[in-house]
């Protein structure tokens, strides 16, 4: 899906009519009337994009149409019961999972998705108000939940808990758990530019990474083989089903213009819902990347693209450089970069498990020494 400026269409009725409901337009269509794809339009999808951590590019992709369609529900507007084959999904979802983190039935991510998970932690809160335990969210366990609004305080037991578990894993990378992620594939070369391709690219440093981790004796997993390319969902589908510590996943960029150039480093984030130890993960990965390699500094960025926020663990994406920019490209080829890059991320997620007082200046640290240190 592809929705841009100048279309016409019923998709395009529907998006500004969730666009209007959310207060971004200023009034739904009227019958009769002619609406399309206007500037008003997609300034309004550029202003919900940004608030919801997606790219503000003013164009309604499939995460971004998926986002319009899950914001269009408040809790209360509907029963909400869990259903194997099509999953409910949408804000009001998220906001409940939200009310049993908060109350400690739900040890998960508020994914906005009613799964077994949301379903079982329901049941629990039900069993324990003593009310009918359903699973269905309706009427009665929404006026339950009313009632310990105010009463639950401290907020954000999700990222503690997050944070609390990576601690716990020890310092050590020996039995830890890590999916590489090499962006795109198969059909999906992703960006291209002066022969290069993003997919190509990818795998080849996320290969490199492997075999650093695995010597480190690290279990890892890659999401795709060399020439195929399954989904964002179903690579968060394979993270999950691994029980995987982290997931680390791998793109190269490009733009029309050939200034743009650097790296910057992506976490689960935005709104109410955050990942502490994403966002840690990332930060570190890309003080590491900015001062081994030289790339420009374009920081960390909480987002809620679809495999960041359908893993159950902390994940970052990294993108590492510009194909279309001369000076990132030339390090993309250069193999002592290419090593620097690997070296860079490495450093990063050791940084991650080590205690403050063991912990190494940013790009100091070389991890075989570290490690029999």
């Amino acid at each position: 899906m592809q929705l841009s400026l100048g279309q016409r269409g019923g998709a395009i009725v529907e998006v500004r009519r969730i666009l209007a409901i959310l207060g971004l337009l200023d009034s739904p269509d009227q019958p009769g009337s002619d609406p399309h794809f206007d500037a008003a339009t997609e300034l309004a999808v550029r202003e919900f994009q940004q608030g919801r951590g997606l790219r503000s590019d003013g164009v309604v992709d499939a995460e971004t149409y998926r986002a319009l369609a899950a914001a269009r529900w408040r809790l209360g507007d509907r029963v909400l019961v869990h259903n194997a084959t099509q999953p409910l999904v949408g804000d009001d979802v998220a906001a409940l999972q939200r009310q049993l983190i908060e109350i400690g039935y739900l040890q998960s991510r508020a994914d906005g998705i009613f799964g077994p998970s949301t379903e079982n932690a329901l049941r629990s809160f039900q069993r324990e108000s003593g009310i009918r335990a359903d699973g269905i969210c309706g009427p009665a366990t929404l006026r339950q939940l009313a009632l310990l609004a105010g009463r639950v305080v401290g907020g954000r037991s999700q990222l503690l808990r997050e944070m609390a578990a990576v601690t716990d894993a020890g310092p050590s990378l020996i039995g830890k758990r890590i999916v590489l992620d090499p962006g795109h594939g198969g059909d999906d070369t992703g960006a291209t530019g002066s022969g290069l391709v993003e997919a190509t690219l990818a795998w080849e440093l996320a290969t490199r990474l492997e075999g650093r981790l695995t010597a480190l004796g690290v279990t890892t997993w890659l999401t795709r083989g060399p020439g195929n390319g399954p989904s964002d969902d179903e690579r968060a589908q394979f993270a999950n089903s691994q029980g995987a510590d982290l997931v680390v996943s791998l793109h190269i960029d490009a733009s029309p213009s050939p200034l743009a150039e650097g790296v910057a480093c992506f976490y689960y984030g935005a709104g109410e819902s955050s990942s502490a130890a994403g966002e840690r993960l990332a930060d570190l990965i890309q003080r590491e990347l900015v001062t081994r390699t030289g790339f420009t500094d374009c920081r960390i960025h909480g987002r809620t693209w679809t495999l960041l926020r359908l893993t159950q663990m902390p994940a970052v994406r990294v993108e590492i450089g510009y194909l279309t920019s001369a000076g990132d490209r030339a390090r993309l080829l250069d193999p002592h970069h290419r090593e620097l890059i690997v070296e860079a991320m490495l450093a990063g997620i050791q940084r991650l498990y080590l205690p403050p007082e063991s912990d190494h200046p940013t790009g100091m640290m070389r991890i075989p020494a570290s490690l029999r240190a």
